[in-house]
């Protein structure tokens, strides 16, 4: 080989080594495009703390930026990213902030933060409001069933469902 192939396959390595988790599986629902980090965005760049004290779902801010598995959260203060960083399992959506109806019916579908439940102590997002209703109606089951069914479909890429 010449250099100039040596080159070329060095260069092409790299370039796969560096675009590797572009083709990593839809674990988690974030927002298309990236932080500043570099990391994509997590619940539409909603505070998840503040899902769990108030009734309305507060706005982050990237001042108040925590990453967890990959992914950024925004938080509306520096108290609500401490409270994240001390234990961000108790905090996150379940399902990696898909719909959890979705979940439940084998779709990936995007969790809204304005269609949400907690029920356990845990965080649930759906899709929309009629979603929401249905779940409504049999709350048990959906979450049993969804939790059945991630296991199945969380490395599942969403186009492929």
């Amino acid at each position: 080989m010449t250099r100039k192939h040596i080159l070329a396959a060095l260069v092409t390595a790299a370039a796969l080594t560096v675009a590797a988790p572009a083709f990593a599986v839809d674990e988690y629902n974030v927002s298309n495009g990236i932080t500043l980090t570099g990391n994509p965005l997590g619940m539409h760049g909603f505070d998840p703390v503040s899902m769990f004290k108030s009734e309305a779902p507060g706005l982050g801010d990237a001042v108040h930026t925590s990453a967890h598995n990959g992914i950024d959260y925004y938080f509306a203060t520096a108290a609500t990213k401490e409270q994240f960083d001390a234990n961000p399992e108790a905090f996150l959506p379940q399902f990696g902030g898909f719909c959890a109806f979705g979940i439940y019916v084998g779709k990936k579908l995007d969790g809204d933060v304005r269609f949400a439940d907690i029920v356990d102590g845990k965080l649930y997002l759906f899709v929309n409001a009629a979603i929401f209703k249905k779940y409504l109606e049999n709350k048990d089951d959906v979450i049993a069933g969804a939790f059945a069914k991630w296991p199945e479909i969380r490395s599942t890429a969403v186009g492929s469902l």
